[in-house]
């Protein structure tokens, strides 16, 4: 018995020395330089997710260990986080650089360099910071926390639906918040163009004209409730409090920001592009960088932009004159001939709209069923198809993919516009359905999130040229898998591109050359062939967000002459299953850092 206790108290003092030794091992990693590289990872990438419960409810990764609490919290959007942030971007940007380069392992190394060219773009546009506009017609405050409360909150539990609740009861904070960042703005003379100002109002009205009961934070809590079978009298208790919550702190949240621009809408007269803001030229030329990760400049962009899209548009009109089509009259003349075809189209109904949905699932399906000769590595994670919430659909693109939940609770989604039956004629469908979800991006985001072996914030993190440039070679990919056996298709899968290709004009156009909304409307229109409710939506979104327009066709083409440079180099060797493992599985990153992994990857097969 005597050994026994000897035993225990040794123990009982080891375990001691381990959970104090442990616990000043965590201390010191958190508050000083980790002792390697992938702590700091780890750490940096930890203080990001703390500071934003919205992430954390997207990714729900604590969720599975019992940690919930951030489930009834909003992001703060106060200037004073938005300090904190920015400073802890340089620190841990300083921490990061003095990691010796010598030191670290091949694949230490290239996380390295992801995280300086990430880092360091945050920490180079901090001058930046504040031209952006938070509330705006596609992804503003304004729709996106509708949207965030009807996708993303999950409710299995009472206290989930309570955590709902108390997140309506928060909007007001955190509207209050945007306001003091809308403010500063324009203390600095940045202003969003005028069209983003009578749009945004004109959302903002109808949502808060809409009964309570009607709208789309209380109809999603009654059916997150109904679908997860809580008890009666609770779900009634909770749609009472939420009710109150809507009506007394969620509708005059928005009537504040309606306010603002209501006098905003006095003061902003004209649609101009980045360059009307401050430092407007610079900013455009970061943009550009950061979006595509290249030095391109305007001025090159935009003349690529011009040659594919004379390209391209030969193309379609090769396949149009095969099909008996009259292109005597040019381009224009050919593809509105086409596109005015009623065959074309689903039925301007319900029916038709819950047709397109069916037949878009039935379009994923088909090409999981032939992923095994182009794919190694298959995502888990599934993804479904849903319309885009009806309350924003008139200003939303015509499509977009939501990732799914890492721990399997929720799927990928791809959200379909149906506002305009006008813009889905048959022929684009499964063009838009190869880049929204397989092999696009449901794809290559589920198996960026699944590739346990990278650091956490290589799982997460996207670099526009290359997830927007992967959806882009996919579906020039689908072509290759016999997926567009339809010559229509094909000429589907051209205007798509043909529509990338039409950006990198327009968008140079509008921040570069200074071209009007209506002078970019115009270019589109006339060059694609597309729906003319798609194209004001297209081109007032990329006044929001300069330059992302152009990294999906910067990022396709540096994947097809990465894919040329392996087929040449190894020949009978070459493995298309292989070189899409390469590519994908290493997560998002910049084009040169892919440049590197695939000319690695070519060296070790002719070792």
């Amino acid at each position: 018995m005597r050994v026994l206790k000897r035993l225990l108290k040794i123990t009982g003092t080891l375990l001691l020395v381990v959970i104090v030794a442990g616990g000043l091992f965590l201390a010191h990693t958190w508050y000083f330089k980790p002792v390697n590289i992938n702590l700091f990872f780890a750490r940096t990438m930890m203080q990001i997710m703390l500071d934003s419960p919205q992430m954390l409810s997207s990714l729900r990764v604590l969720e599975p260990i019992g940690i919930t609490g951030h489930n009834a919290k909003l992001d703060d959007d106060s200037l004073a986080a938005g300090d904190r942030f920015m400073q802890q971007m340089k620190d841990a940007y300083d921490v990061l650089l003095s990691y010796e380069d010598d030191d670290l392992s091949e694949g230490d190394l290239v996380s390295k360099k992801i995280a300086v060219s990430m880092m360091g773009a945050v920490v180079e546009g901090e001058k930046f910071r504040f031209h952006t506009f938070p509330v705006n017609q596609m992804f503003g405050v304004q729709n996106n926390f509708p949207s965030f409360m009807e996708s993303t909150h999950q409710v299995h539990s009472v206290s989930d639906a309570e955590d709902y609740v108390s997140r309506l009861n928060a909007v007001g904070v955190k509207f209050d918040q945007v306001l003091e960042g809308l403010r500063h703005r324009e203390d600095l003379g940045i202003h969003p163009p005028q069209f983003v100002v009578t749009k945004v109002l004109e959302e903002m009205d109808a949502f808060v004209n809409t009964p309570a009961e009607e709208g789309i934070l209380m109809v999603a809590l009654l059916e997150k409730m109904e679908e997860a079978g809580l008890p009666e009298d609770e779900q009634q208790r909770l749609a009472r409090e939420a009710r109150t919550a809507i009506e007394t702190t969620v509708y005059p949240a928005y009537g504040r920001l309606i306010e603002h621009f209501v006098a905003l809408d006095d003061k902003v007269q004209y649609n101009h592009g980045a360059w009307s803001l401050p430092d407007g030229d610079d900013y455009y030329r970061l943009a550009l960088r950061l979006m595509t990760t290249t030095d391109y400049s305007p001025e090159y962009i935009h003349g690529v932009g011009l040659s594919e899209v004379d390209r391209i548009q030969g193309e379609i009109l090769d396949i149009l004159a095969t099909e008996g089509w009259d292109v005597f009259s040019g381009f224009t003349a050919a593809i509105n001939e086409m596109a005015e075809q009623d065959r074309f189209y689903y039925s301007d109904s319900g029916e038709g709209r819950d047709q397109i949905l069916a037949d878009y699932t039935a379009m994923i399906e088909d090409v999981e069923a032939r992923l095994d000769p182009w794919f190694e590595t298959i995502p888990e994670a599934v993804v479904e198809v849903d319309r885009v919430p009806e309350f924003k659909e008139k200003t939303s693109p015509g499509a977009y993919y939501s990732p799914a939940a890492m721990d399997g609770s929720r799927p990928g989604m791809f959200y379909a516009n149906l506002y305009d039956i006008k813009a889905t004629p048959t022929y684009g469908m499964r063009t838009l359905t190869y880049h929204e979800a397989v092999p696009g991006h449901h794809f290559q985001i589920s198996i960026q999130r699944e590739q346990e072996d990278l650091p956490f914030f290589r799982r997460l993190i996207p670099f526009p040229a290359f997830s927007e440039g992967w959806a882009l070679y996919a579906e020039r990919l689908a072509k290759e898998m016999g997926l567009l056996e339809d010559p229509y298709d094909n000429i589907g899968r051209l205007q798509a591109e043909l529509f990338r290709a039409v950006r990198l004009v327009v968008d140079t156009g509008i921040h570069w050359a200074r071209w009007s909304r209506e002078e970019a409307i115009d270019y589109m229109r006339a060059n694609t062939g597309m729906a003319e409710s798609d194209v004001v939506a297209e081109i007032e979104r990329y006044f929001i967000i300069p330059g992302q327009a152009t990294s999906y066709k910067v990022g396709m083409t540096k994947i097809l002459e990465l894919r040329a440079l392996a087929e040449t180099e190894l020949g009978d060797r070459f493995d298309i299953r292989e070189f899409h493992d390469v590519v994908l599985t290493g997560g998002s990153m910049p084009l040169d850092i892919l440049e590197q992994r695939v000319r690695r990857w070519i060296a070790s097969i002719r070792a």
